[in-house]
C-alpha cells in the first residue's frame, strides 16, 4: 500500500526500505515509538519547534479527561459521512495533529463501522507526534512535519483536517483530491469565555465572520458546543493548551492559579470547504 508519504528533499514518493528512502536515496529512519521526523534541520527555526514536552503533555492530560469529547465525536461524525461516499478507503490527513486524540476516536469509529480508511497525521512538535504513535492507531503513519511544507504527494487527500492548526492554504489545495473536503475548525463566540473571564478584567467573544480562502468553496458549517466544568490540575492544562498561556498578564495568571474550579462554555464550528476544481 503506498503510504501517501514524499521526500521532503526532493518530493519523490517514500518507500519502506530500512526506513524510508526515495529513488533519490535521501532516507530517513523510521523511530522506536513509529513515526519519522520529515522535518529538515535546515529549514527548522529553533531547535525544538512547536509546543514543548509539557505543553503537549498538559493537552494530552486534559483530552484524555474528555473535556473535548463533543468535538471529537463532530469530527467523527462529519468523516464518518464523507467516507461512506467512497468505494475504496478514505485518505485523510490531519494537519497539526498533535498527540493524535482526535485522530484516535475518528479511526476507532471508522474501524467499528466497517469503513476503510488510510490517515496522515503531522505536527511540527516531535513531543505531540511521539505521543500519537505511542497510540498504535491501525491504518496511520506519524510524521513530525510543517503544514507549509507538507511532506504527502500532490492530490493524496480525501479529507484535510484543521483543527485550531496553521492553515497553509495553497499546500491543502496540492495535497486534497479534485473536489476533496477541508474541514476547518474555529472557535464558537462563547468558546472558553468562562476561562476569559478569569484570566481578563474585559474579556471579549471570538470572533464569527466567515473567512474565504482562495481555491476552496464554503459548502456548510457545523457547531458542537457544551458547558465545561474542569477542576484543580486540569484547569492549568486547559490553559496551557491555549493561546492565552502566551498573552496573559501577570495577575489573570495569579487569579487562574487561584481557581480550583472552572466553568466554562465551549465550542468548536467545523466549517466544511470543498476544493475547487482545477485548482492546485
Amino acid at each position: 500500500m503506498n503510504n501517501g508519504l514524499r521526500c521532503p528533499v526532493c518530493g519523490q514518493m517514500l518507500q519502506q526500505q530500512n526506513g524510508l528512502r526515495c529513488k533519490n536515496s535521501h532516507s530517513f529512519d523510521v523511530a522506536k515509538e513509529g513515526y519519522v521526523n520529515l522535518l529538515l534541520a535546515s529549514r527548522m527555526k529553533s531547535k525544538t519547534p512547536g509546543d514543548s514536552k509539557e505543553m503537549v503533555a498538559a493537552r494530552h492530560r486534559f483530552l484524555e479527561s474528555g473535556g473535548y469529547a463533543i468535538f471529537a465525536e463532530k469530527l467523527a461524525e462529519l468523516c464518518t459521512e464523507l467516507a461512506k461516499d467512497k468505494s475504496g478507503p478514505i485518505h485523510i490527513l490531519d494537519a497539526g495533529c498533535g498527540e493524535g486524540y482526535y485522530d484516535s476516536v475518528i479511526c476507532q469509529t471508522l474501524q467499528q463501522l466497517g469503513l476503510e480508511y488510510q490517515l496522515i497525521g503531522f505536527d511540527i512538535s516531535k513531543a505531540a507526534v511521539r505521543l500519537a504513535a505511542k497510540r498504535k492507531i491501525p491504518s496511520t503513519t506519524f510524521a513530525v512535519a510543517s503544514s507549509f511544507e507538507i511532506p504527502v504527494a500532490d492530490g493524496w487527500a480525501d479529507v484535510i483536517l484543521n483543527v485550531f492548526s496553521p492553515f497553509a492554504g495553497n499546500e491543502f489545495l496540492r495535497c486534497l483530491k479534485p473536489g476533496g473536503t477541508l474541514l476547518y475548525a474555529v472557535p464558537t463566540a462563547e468558546h472558553l469565555m468562562g476561562l476569559k473571564q478569569v484570566l481578563y478584567e474585559k474579556p471579549y467573544p471570538n470572533s464569527e465572520q466567515p473567512i474565504a480562502y482562495a481555491g476552496f468553496e464554503q459548502k456548510q458549517e457545523h457547531t458542537a458546543q457544551g458547558q465545561l466544568v474542569v477542576c484543580d490540575g486540569l484547569v492549568q492544562d486547559l490553559f496551557a493548551m491555549t493561546p492565552y498561556y502566551w498573552k496573559t498578564p501577570k495577575e489573570g495568571g495569579c487569579r487562574l492559579s487561584a481557581c480550583e474550579k472552572l466553568e466554562t462554555a465551549i465550542g468548536f464550528r467545523f466549517v466544511v470547504y470543498k476544493k475547487r476544481n482545477g485548482k492546485k
